[in-house]
């Protein structure tokens, strides 16, 4: 099963073994038996192999690795990650002013440093392996775009609403792990499939919605981002965002438990903080609307 996270897309997961992420011949010690996923229904391949697998060849004996990725190496990967994303939105708040005066300039250079990261994020995602130098300039000018717009936001239209943003991003992240954990969120190609369908109608919506915008003198498109409307979308884009992270987590449960190599865990922590980006903006934009209407 392919993740809905594009940085996961290309990495080997596949559909051969019901809905396992890393098809596995011989898993690490402590994982599951051979040739098993222990989330499948009717898994149909007890021979697909583990891509990561030094020797693939059915019955060959396989060499253990040390380099392979663990849950410590996720964590470390993402922590920088995400805290390259905090530093220099810090940072934009502050040397960014958002003041009537230099609100265009500090909106340019955000509108710019959004689309640097967006290129940064492709070539990543179509890249055989991981370039942490790659993956951290995408968090730096992440964090410029964020930066600014959270103290646009914040001057203007709700202030305080970024640190409640913050917080919510913080529950939804917390809720859904533990949801994972406790086995209250199964991951399977029905869950994958139906996530995959909202998540293209939503972003299909959201497009049309800023077409429209363009031609709109009040610049609210549809009024798909203001209003009921507004809210109802709010929502849904945080509940996206927090299926996102179930589908996350198992990739990353995975790769763990299938030994994938190490570098994989920068791959794991660049698709986290693509999530957690999506649900903090989906954050933002509701408790504005929120507090919008109060």
């Amino acid at each position: 099963m392919r993740s809905s996270n594009p940085v996961f897309s290309r990495r080997g997961f596949s559909r051969d073994n019901g809905y396992a992420g890393f098809n596995a011949q011989q898993p690490q010690a402590g994982g599951p038996a051979v040739g098993t996923n222990p989330y499948a229904e009717g898994a149909t391949n007890p021979y697909a192999t583990n891509p990561y697998a030094q020797d693939t060849q059915l019955g060959a004996p396989q060499q253990v690795r040390g380099d392979v990725m663990t849950i410590d190496d996720v964590v470390s990967r993402t922590a920088m990650t995400l805290g390259t994303v905090v530093v220099t939105a810090a940072l934009s708040w502050f040397l960014l002013p958002v003041d009537p005066a230099n609100l265009g300039k500090s909106y340019g250079i955000a509108i710019g440093a959004a689309l640097v990261a967006f290129v940064l994020a492709m070539v990543q995602s179509f890249k055989r392996k991981a370039s942490p130098a790659l993956i951290l300039a995408y968090a730096a000018f992440e964090g410029v775009f964020l930066g600014v717009i959270s103290a646009a936001v914040s001057t203007y239209i709700s202030p305080g609403v970024v640190a409640q943003a913050v917080l919510g991003t913080m529950a939804v992240f917390a809720g859904v792990l533990i949801a994972y954990k406790m086995r209250w969120i199964r991951v399977t190609r029905r869950f994958y499939g139906f996530v995959m369908a909202a998540a293209i109608g939503f972003i299909l919506l959201m497009a049309v919605n800023a077409l429209f915008s363009l031609f709109d003198g009040a610049g609210d498109g549809l009024g798909f981002r203001s209003g009921g409307l507004g809210i109802l979308f709010g929502v849904i884009g945080i509940i996206l965002g927090a299926c996102f992270l179930a589908l996350d987590f198992k990739q990353v449960e995975d790769g763990v438990t299938y030994g994938a190599p190490r570098e994989e865990s920068w791959l794991a922590a660049f698709g986290l903080t693509l999530t957690l980006v999506w649900i903090y903006l989906e954050m933002l934009r509701l408790l504005s609307i929120l507090q919008g209407d109060d």
